[in-house]
């Protein structure tokens, strides 16, 4: 990088105040910006930078990318209040119109510190100590963008009034993951204080599962551990969304059961009027009314066929906690098989989302007749069968022997749903090839989304 050169500053009586804070502003960011993409120094940006941090009265540290938040907040409590909503958009704005110009000079020094610590982490080995400050430095990148410590690399979302934040969480999760990837797992989960501080995310849970069967002793139940505060997380809010979306319609043939809770005691009064007494002031019952609250409930089979191939861990994790919810409703009997080039029936342990993701084998090729080969069978009755298929069908030429099993299970009379992918976000890839086939065949690949595939199946199972 050329050594940007840093225009002589006129005497005061010659700039304009808010040409001179701007100035200051921009020294601080050029001198973010070229640390980001060049780890070596700029002396001038970096004697301009102090020069400006100094007139400000801050810390000269906050210039080290060495020297984390917490050790700048441990000697210097004040700071603690400005970094907290810093980021945040301020509406407000002065009445006049006007811009506090060493206001927002001092923002930017702030600003840089947090950026500069966060996202230039370099290259090589990463010890202990520099996971646990990152980790620290990003949860006050958090807290400055209106968020708790955690919340956006948990890829649960900003909270209410995060602003800015939208889009950040899955960097930091990629940035943690790869310190993580860096420092070697093993590592880090050997050591419990510093496996307690790990957010689990679907990067890190992919990693754990591509190492579980190198890891043993503590590294092991330290591992189980993050994949089952993750594998929870992600089930309470699935669980949410299903039982919103399978709850039925009211089975009115079926009488209502005679039980107390179920007592309609508006209605029972109501109906009973006449048999009111003025002389006695005393309502006589000579029949009791019940609430209907069965609901229409028909044997269903839900067969769920997931590539597990690499490109698919989201979709792996999320379908086979997806899997065991549907599994829990009454009369929907789930089969979830996993596949790469051999396929495995996991259906034994459907009802234990954790116990299923341990027995998977991330990584692979795809070999889709091979799955459906152990799927099939499972259809008993093609009208009340409804099949799940999740991949990117890219095939390594088995393409068309998959289509044409497929096509002969939906002319039975399954209900055939293919997904390219069921994630977070909704990303999908999906091949071409198959894209067109399935558009053709009346069966669309719907949304990534995980939203539509509980839309699809509640539409189905309901």
């Amino acid at each position: 990088m050329t050594e940007p050169t840093i225009p002589p500053t006129p005497p005061n009586h010659e700039t304009p105040v808010a040409d001179a804070e701007e100035n200051r502003r921009q020294v601080l960011y050029w001198r973010l910006l070229a640390r980001l993409f060049d780890q070596d120094e700029q002396p001038a940006l970096e004697s301009a930078s102090l020069g400006v941090v100094e007139d400000l009265g801050l810390p000269p540290a906050l210039l080290d990318p060495q020297v984390g938040v917490d050790a700048i907040v441990q000697r210097h409590p004040e700071l603690a209040g400005e970094f907290d909503g810093l980021m945040v958009p301020d509406d407000a704005g002065a009445e006049d119109g006007t811009r506090d110009r060493a206001a927002e000079v001092r923002r930017a020094a702030l600003v840089s510190k947090l950026l500069l610590n966060v996202y230039a982490t370099g290259s090589g080995p990463v010890g202990a100590g520099q996971l646990a400050r990152w980790q620290a430095d990003a949860g006050w990148l958090e807290r400055a963008l209106g968020c708790r410590p955690g919340e956006l690399r948990g890829g649960r979302g900003p909270s209410a009034g995060s602003g800015g934040a939208q889009g950040i969480g899955p960097e930091l999760g990629s940035i943690e993951a790869d310190l993580v990837k860096r420092m070697h797992l093993r590592e880090v989960l050997a050591d419990p204080k510093l496996a307690a501080q790990l957010t689990p995310s679907m990067s890190l849970i992919e990693q754990l599962l591509r190492d579980k069967h190198n890891l043993s002793g503590v590294a092991l139940a330290n591992a189980k551990a993050l994949i089952r505060r993750f594998v929870d997380e992600v089930a309470e809010v699935l669980r949410t969304q299903v039982a919103k979306a399978t709850a039925g319609t009211l089975d009115r043939s079926v009488p209502p059961k005679r039980v107390f809770r179920n007592l309609d005691l508006d209605r029972t009064i109501w109906k009973n009027l006449t048999n009111w007494s003025p002389e006695e002031e005393r309502l006589y019952v000579d029949r009791l009314f019940y609430r209907h609250t069965a609901r229409k409930t028909t044997p269903q089979r839900l067969i769920v066929v997931v590539d597990q191939s690499g490109s698919m861990v989201d979709s792996m994790v999320n379908c086979t906690i997806l899997a065991s919810i549907f599994a829990g409703l009454p009369k929907v009997d789930v089969h979830l098989i996993a596949y790469d080039t051999r396929a495995i029936d996991l259906t034994p342990w459907v009802s234990d989302p954790f116990e299923m993701l341990l027995r998977t084998n991330l990584g692979g090729g795809n070999d889709g007749p091979v799955a459906m080969a152990m799927a099939r069978p499972k259809i008993t009755d093609p009208a009340d069968t409804v099949m799940v298929w999740i991949s990117d069908f890219y095939e390594f030429d088995r393409s068309q022997p998959l289509f044409e099993a497929i096509e002969a299970v939906h002319r039975s009379g399954v209900k055939f749903i293919p997904v390219g992918s069921v994630t977070s976000s909704g990303r999908q890839e999906v091949n071409p090839w198959f894209r067109e086939r399935f558009k053709a065949l009346g069966t669309p690949v719907i949304s990534g989304h995980i939203r539509k595939l509980v839309h699809e199946l509640k539409t189905f199972l309901a």
